[in-house]
């Protein structure tokens, strides 16, 4: 299976020692900065065919988060919560002013807890595709996502996410390894509600029709946010007080959402 995770913009890519780890990362386009983070098991091309839309009108920086890409792991586990760390010092080592931040599935995680955690290094939030409890996920999904580790790297070698692994890893015989973290990771139960009520930076939330988790689930995160609770209003009155929104884009799934240009239109309409 040959991936379309590519793009014809060339950016430029460096690496950054944060926190013990090696961040490769990419800077495109120019103007408002937008830290952009991708689901598990890709890397920064999974935004090739949206990243000319988004470069247009942003200085778009990707980044390879901890053993994904052209970032080797370390010793440590597959935690939003530390990767976060690992994005916020990255924004202090390129001396972005308040960047918005970005992040799909995996990404999304990191891109919540960095506005959590580092609320003043964060202007405003777009979390794609990321569910806030495991519950949220049918469970025959969540049984899948248990059976992932090392031994499942064999079944893998004809997906993008194998693919692309092996074109641009430092360690690329490491695959079994990040399957066995990414499993790991999911594997354990967490609880966001509390994160999610408690932001203090205005926040998209965006869900495919048909994603991993029901809409209903975006819902209830946007419920918490202050949404959904009341008219809006003529002006605009009733909109939630902290300026979040929600969007569901149509006809999209958890696994085609990242690269649609619905996905790039919502973001930058809620930027600008």
């Amino acid at each position: 299976m040959k991936t379309d995770w590519t793009t014809d913009i060339k950016g430029t890519g460096q690496y950054a020692e944060v926190n013990g780890i090696r961040l490769y990362y990419e800077t495109h386009g120019t103007g408002r900065p937008m830290i952009l983070l991708h689901g598990g098991l890709g890397s920064g091309e999974m935004f090739g065919p949206v990243l000319p839309q988004l470069a247009e009108r942003h200085q778009v920086v990707t980044v390879d988060l901890q053993g994904h890409g052209r970032t080797a792991d370390i010793d440590r586990p597959i935690d939003v919560r530390l990767m976060a760390g690992d994005i916020a010092a990255l924004i202090d080592q390129l001396g972005l002013a308040s960047p918005d931040v970005v992040g799909y599935s995996l990404g999304g995680g990191v891109a919540l807890q960095t506005a959590v955690k580092f609320p003043k290094k964060v202007r405003r939030l777009v979390v794609v595709s990321a569910n806030i409890r495991p519950d949220a996920i049918p469970a025959e999904m969540r049984a899948q996502q248990g059976q992932v580790n090392a031994a499942a790297a064999d079944f893998m070698k004809d997906t993008p996410m194998y693919q692309l692994y092996q074109r641009v890893a430092p360690r690329p015989e490491d695959f079994p390894r990040l399957l066995t973290k990414i499993g790991e990771s999911m594997s354990k139960d967490y609880d966001f509600t509390e994160d999610v009520r408690g932001l203090k930076v205005p926040t998209l939330i965006v869900a495919a029709d048909a994603d991993m988790a029901p809409p209903s689930h975006y819902v209830e995160v946007f419920k918490l946010l202050d949404g959904g609770l009341r008219d809006g209003g003529w002006m605009g009155e009733g909109r939630p007080k902290g300026g979040h929104a929600l969007a569901i884009l149509p006809g999209l799934t958890h696994y085609n959402i990242f690269s649609s240009p619905l996905f790039a239109v919502a973001t930058l309409d809620f930027l600008k």
